[in-house]
């Protein structure tokens, strides 16, 4: 009897959709809505360029739940990690590590939300709606479990979850949304892959397949969230295969930084310096660091975008930001461009 190779298996998961994904609509509404764009296109009405422009977040928020300095205790950072997110003014927030149920946490602190994570974090501090969500289980357990989300501040009209864990001890999972922003649809997908290599490996073999299969050719695309790549061995094969660029690739760094990476560039030309391995792309800038929170130095989360100029690209690092999870936030800056598909 012949067993699947990992790769097949890890694809074959991440062929089925998941039926853990839910969204602040009905599928049935999600699905009229969607028919309804597609059926009458010329119904979008038309928008000026302010409304193409929107900002974008990408945040691993560990569970909402960090140890203190000592190392000693945990501590609930739920209630001010949505004040803060909501600071940002971010128009689509891509989440990773969001507790949709967590009995334990629940029974231990004294004002953890009664509701799933993604729905209390898009509330305003005032209580006001100010999100519409996506929610994407991926790892349940007896007390819980916890997945990817997306807030978003534009019309979800599309939703699908799958699971693309390449073994037991982790579980992974992308969740992909449809939105539509300036009478168009934009698809987001939310990353989170595993701690082995070539799990990211297969993981992004699975969503490449799935960006292929899903999302027109042309038609705007963000890709962002936790892939685990401090060493950036997936950035290469991500951008070809999808079309996307990575945001900080795509900003114009200070002239320093210009200054430095010619004089780098040329002298890997020379012989007298080893090519870096991305040296095949147009990169101006290194991809950002984002862990530890505290002391960033693992470039583990990214955003990458099609369809889209960048005019602008940071991290967010500081204290106020270490207090709140063991990953610093991304946000970008973008601008659909007209002829998007």
């Amino acid at each position: 009897m012949k067993f699947p190779t990992p790769r097949k298996a890890a694809q074959a998961r991440a062929a089925r959709p998941r039926e853990t994904a839910r969204g602040t609509r009905s599928a049935a509404q999600i699905q009229r809505r969607a028919g309804s764009a597609i059926a009458n296109p010329a119904a979008a009405p038309v928008v000026a360029g302010a409304e193409r422009r929107l900002r974008v977040s990408t945040y691993n928020i560990h569970k909402g739940v960090l140890r203190d300095f000592t190392g000693l205790r945990r501590v609930a950072r739920i209630h001010e990690l949505r004040a803060r997110l909501h600071e940002l003014d971010s128009d689509l927030i891509f989440l990773q590590e969001v507790q949709g149920q967590h009995q334990r946490y629940a029974r231990r602190f004294a004002q953890w939300p009664a509701e799933s994570q993604e729905l209390f974090l898009s509330k305003s501090p005032t209580a006001q709606q100010a999100f519409e969500t996506a929610y994407g289980r991926n790892a349940s357990y007896l007390h819980g479990h916890h997945g990817n989300a997306l807030l978003s501040r534009f019309p979800i009209v599309g939703l699908e979850n799958r699971d693309v864990s390449d073994h037991a001890l982790e579980k992974r999972g992308v969740l992909h949304c449809t939105v539509e922003v300036a009478g168009r649809h934009v698809h987001c997908f939310v990353v989170h892959f595993g701690l082995l290599a070539a799990s990211r490996e297969r993981q992004l073999d699975a969503l490449l397949e799935w960006i292929a299969a899903a999302v027109p050719a042309g038609q705007p695309l963000i890709v962002a969230g936790d892939f685990n790549d401090w060493r950036n061995a997936l950035s290469e094969r991500l951008c070809a295969g999808a079309c996307v660029a990575e945001v900080f690739d795509s900003v114009h760094p200070r002239m320093l930084q210009r200054a430095a990476y010619f004089v780098r560039d040329r002298l890997a030309e020379a012989g007298a310096l080893e090519p870096p391995p991305m040296s095949r792309l147009p990169r101006m800038v290194r991809t950002a660091r984002t862990y530890p929170a505290l002391v960033p130095w693992f470039r583990m989360d990214r955003i990458y975008q099609r369809g889209f100029r960048v005019a602008d690209a940071r991290v967010l690092r500081g204290l106020e930001w270490a207090r709140l999870s063991d990953h610093s936030p991304l946000v970008a800056d973008l601008e659909l461009l007209e002829d998007a598909a």
